[in-house]
């Protein structure tokens, strides 16, 4: 790669961290064309990196391509969310029940005991003393365990297209900025679901680890609904669903 290939994907990473960033903290709502020349000089990079950036962005599901051309910011319901989440608990489920039935390897349980270890250390005395950031970062390495130990690269691209959208990650709920009660109380149930998951793995009982899986996804649902239903100025607090629909 030359220096100015180099250049020029270092300014797309950065125009597409800072656009992604925008979007997801309700900057751009949905339905609001993005320019490509307005961006640049905003952000203080060429047209290009800009344009590849929103390509991207669209890939992931944040934009939407424009039939005579640009991109619009893309708007979700709430039933949008519901299924994004439901997809990810059925997908991880299979994986958890092909890492029961094709017998995960002992090396590759253990790494899972062992980050179950440091999320244990995530929660201090008192019920509701949680580290939002460890935990969340622990929380993701978790999840990547469970799904490499499926054995399957096809359902491996299914389940990192499909948590692309911020709500439907595993750690949809858990950023520094949703350091809410409601979702460090539901926390303490995901661990006991997590230390399930791995019993059940290791148990080969996959049935039983993918029920389990499924249910833990079902997690971010209720926490979901909690926002959306009952304390809705905690929008703005998760990332992402400033792109629901009022």
């Amino acid at each position: 790669m030359s220096i100015e290939d180099t250049g020029r994907t270092t300014h797309t990473l950065a125009a597409l961290m800072e656009l992604r960033k925008r979007i997801l903290n309700g900057d751009f709502p949905g339905g609001t064309r993005l320019f490509e020349v307005p961006l640049a000089e905003t952000l203080q990079i060429s047209r290009t990196p800009i344009r590849e950036a929103m390509s991207r962005l669209a890939e992931e599901g944040l934009l939407d391509r424009l039939a005579n051309g640009g991109f619009v910011v893309r708007s979700f319901t709430f039933a949008d969310v519901v299924d994004a989440i439901e997809l990810r608990g059925v997908l991880e489920g299979t994986a958890a029940r092909l890492a029961a039935e094709r017998g995960a390897p002992a090396r590759r349980l253990q790494e899972m005991e062992e980050v179950l270890i440091q999320l244990d250390d995530c929660f201090g005395a008192a019920p509701n003393d949680v580290d939002f950031e460890a935990y969340s970062e622990l929380n993701g390495q978790f999840h990547r365990i469970l799904v490499e130990l499926s054995g399957s690269a096809v359902l491996q691209r299914e389940i990192d297209r499909a948590t692309r959208l911020p709500f439907a990650s595993p750690s949809a709920f858990l950023s520094d900025r949703t350091n809410i009660d409601v979702f460090r109380q539901s926390l303490h149930v995901a661990q006991e679901q997590h230390r399930a998951l791995v019993s059940a793995i290791g148990s080969r009982e996959g049935t039983r680890a993918e029920f389990i899986a499924r249910e833990h996804a079902r997690i971010a649902r209720r926490n979901l609904e909690y926002v959306t239903l009952e304390d809705p100025d905690l929008i703005l607090r998760v990332p992402g669903l400033a792109l629901l629909n009022s």
